[in-house]
């Protein structure tokens, strides 16, 4: 009898053990197909990337005659481009008074992707002769590679006197930009030209790219709108006090 127990539990052991190896070698084969699941996954996706970027490609080809039909329209609007930047939430804070009589002579300004859009892209502001600088127009390109991304900047030939700013390039505070103090034009020097390149995220470059360019129109016209707003709300402060100068005259006549 007790032989026999043995032999059963010796046997229970082994097709646990059997079991067990077959769950595991299914978990296996699950995992496995769920991977190559993934991969073809991964190989669609990559291939809906590539045909996204061909066809930005092609619509940046189109955009381009209507973005300089656009600048030519926007030389016709005295301080265009000062008064988008300025109107800007975030932009408008890098401008000090010396930067605003620069950009007075902003004559158009031209973002331009790379062909290969994942190779990079350029900001340029072209400028009518000034008394500032040599300069006709100021270009920062950003190029990805492999090893990270590489920008470099016009340098720019400042007149006699007229250096950054007012004829004084201030140091920086660290790594942290003092834009109450500094020029927008120190942007410019802050171009990174160095062989180890790491990934850097440059705020002003996206904002410009992203936000302002593709419609400075609504920035221009910030001004108006806030200047409509202040202006209902100084008729409607105006209103109340009237209301309550009423109020207190009814309150009078009430006493008496």
């Amino acid at each position: 009898m007790v032989a026999d127990k043995g032999k059963k539990m010796k046997a229970a052991e082994k097709g646990g053990e059997e079991n067990f190896e077959q769950i595991d070698g299914d978990l296996v084969l699950s995992i496995e197909k769920l991977q190559e699941i993934q991969d073809e996954l991964e190989k669609i996706n990559e291939e809906a990337s590539e045909k996204v970027l061909e066809v930005e490609q092609k619509y940046n080809e189109i955009r381009k005659p209507i973005y300089d039909k656009r600048n030519e329209n926007i030389k016709s609007i005295p301080d265009f481009w000062l008064t988008a930047f300025l109107s800007h939430p975030a932009l408008g804070e890098l401008l000090n008074e010396e930067d605003q009589k620069i950009f007075k002579y902003i004559s158009s300004l031209e973002v331009e992707d790379f062909k290969d859009l994942k190779s990079g892209y350029s900001i340029t502001f072209n400028f009518d002769p000034n008394p500032y600088f040599e300069d006709k127009k100021l270009t920062k390109t950003f190029t990805f590679l492999d090893e990270g991304t590489k920008i470099t900047a016009t340098k720019i030939k400042w007149k006699e006197g007229m250096g950054l700013p007012n004829g004084v390039d201030h140091e920086k505070k660290g790594n942290k930009r003092q834009f109450a103090e500094e020029s927008f034009f120190i942007w410019f020097t802050d171009a990174q030209q160095k062989d180890d390149m790491d990934e850097i995220h440059d705020e002003v470059a996206e904002i410009i790219k992203e936000d302002l360019w593709p419609n400075p129109l609504t920035y221009f016209n910030n001004d108006a709108d806030e200047e409509d707003f202040d202006g209902d709300e100084e008729g409607k402060d105006e209103s109340d006090d009237e209301d309550d100068e009423d109020d207190e005259d009814d309150d009078d006549e009430d006493d008496s």
